[in-house]
C-alpha cells in the first residue's frame, strides 16, 4: 500500500511517515515547510521506499499526479497553532478549506481511500463532556477570529463526507485532539513544548488566563498508531473518529508537572488572554474526547501516561537546546 501524506514534514506527519515505512509501506510525502520544516525527515531520505516533494497542495497538478501513484492518502497538510490562527486568520481558511478541496477533488477523479484530519477545535464552545462524534458543533462569533479555525476545519469535514455520500469517495475524517511528543515546537502557541522549553531554560513559564482549562495530551506515538489501523480498515470509511488522549490535565497543573519533571526552578506566571492573543479572545474551558466510538470500532486505546509524554518532549527539547549552543558556540 503506497501511501501520500500531505504535511509530511510536519511534526505529526514525519511520525506517520516514519510508522507506515515500519509497515513496509511505500510513502510519499507534500510539504511546502510552511509550518513543517524539513529536519523532521531528513532522517528518512536515505530510505529506499520513502520520497518527498517541496510544493503545496495548491498546485493542483502536482496533487492530482502524486494522488494517482499512491492508495491511500493522509491529508494533514493544514494551518495549525493558536498563533498562527490568530495572527493570520486568511492564511488559515485559505489552506484548510481551499487545500482540502484540491486534495478531495484529485482524490475522487481515481477513487483512491483518504483520511482528513480534522481537530478538536470543531466542538467550539460545547460543554458537552467528553466529546462525541455525532454531538453538536457549538461555534463563536465571526467576529471572534479565534473561531475560524474551527469553522474552517469543519467546512473540511462536511466536504469530505459530502465526496463520501454523493461520490462514493472513500472517506474518514479523524478528530486529532491535543497531540505532543519529540519535534514539536511552541513555535505557533503549542503549549506543552513551550512550557518546557521555558523550564529548561530558567525562564518565567506562562499560563494563559487563570490556568483552570483543562486539556488532554495524547502521545503523537499513540495518535499514529490509530492512523494505520484506519489505513487498513476500509469498513470505516464515512466515518468521524475522535482520536487522542482521555486523561484531564489543568493547564496550571501542567505548569507544576514540568516544572517539578524538568527540576527547574521557573516561576509560573499567568497572563490575561488579552494580553497574549489580543482583545475578545475566547478560550474553551474543557477538551476531552469520547473514545468509545475509535475503542470499538479499531479496538484502540491510548497507552503512554503524561509525565512518559513530559519526559520525552524534554529530552528532545534539551537536546535541540545542547545542539544550537554548540552550533553558536562553533559560529562564534
Amino acid at each position: 500500500m503506497k501511501v501520500l501524506i500531505t504535511g509530511g514534514a510536519g511534526f505529526i506527519g514525519s511520525h506517520l511517515a516514519e510508522r507506515c515505512l515500519r509497515e513496509g509501506w511505500p510513502v510519499s510525502v507534500l510539504d511546502d515547510l510552511s509550518t513543517g520544516s524539513f529536519e523532521n525527515i531528513a532522517h528518512l531520505k536515505a530510505r529506499l521506499k520513502f520520497e518527498y516533494t517541496i510544493d503545496t497542495v495548491f498546485n493542483a497538478p502536482l496533487v492530482a499526479e502524486l494522488v494517482d501513484s499512491c492508495d491511500i492518502v493522509f491529508h494533514l497538510a493544514a494551518a495549525v497553532g493558536v498563533r498562527l490562527i490568530v495572527d493570520s486568520p486568511v492564511k488559515t481558511i485559505e489552506t484548510n478549506v481551499h487545500g482540502t478541496e484540491i486534495v478531495l477533488r484529485a482524490v475522487a477523479k481515481k477513487r483512491k481511500r483518504i483520511v482528513i484530519a480534522s481537530t478538536s477545535e470543531v466542538y467550539g464552545k460545547s460543554n458537552h463532556v467528553p466529546f462525541r462524534e455525532d454531538a453538536d458543533l457549538v461555534m463563536g462569533a465571526t467576529t471572534r477570529g479565534r473561531w475560524s479555525y474551527a469553522c474552517s476545519k469543519a467546512l473540511d469535514e462536511f466536504l469530505a463526507l459530502a465526496y463520501f455520500n454523493e461520490k462514493g469517495v472513500p472517506v474518514t475524517v479523524v478528530r486529532l485532539f491535543n497531540t505532543v511528543g519529540p519535534r514539536q515546537t511552541g513555535r505557533y502557541g503549542m503549549v506543552v513544548p513551550t512550557f518546557v522549553r521555558q523550564a529548561l531554560l530558567g525562564e518565567p513559564v506562562t499560563v494563559y488566563g487563570d490556568g483552570e482549562q483543562r486539556r488532554c495530551f495524547g502521545y503523537v506515538g499513540d495518535i499514529v498508531e490509530p492512523l494505520v489501523r484506519v489505513a487498513r480498515s476500509p469498513s470505516v470509511a464515512g466515518e468521524v473518529l475522535n482520536i487522542g488522549n482521555d486523561e484531564e490535565v489543568s493547564i496550571r497543573q501542567l505548569a507544576e508537572t514540568i516544572r517539578a519533571r524538568t527540576a527547574s526552578r521557573s516561576e509560573i506566571v499567568h497572563v490575561p488572554y488579552d494580553q497574549a492573543y489580543g482583545p475578545g479572545f475566547e478560550d474553551m474551558f474543557r477538551r476531552v474526547p469520547c473514545l468509545e466510538k475509535i475503542e470499538r470500532l479499531l479496538g484502540y486505546r491510548p497507552s503512554t501516561p503524561l509525565p512518559v509524554i513530559l519526559d520525552s518532549v524534554a529530552a528532545d527539547i534539551q537536546a535541540r537546546i545542547a545542539e544550537n549552543d554548540l552550533s553558536t558556540a562553533a559560529t562564534a
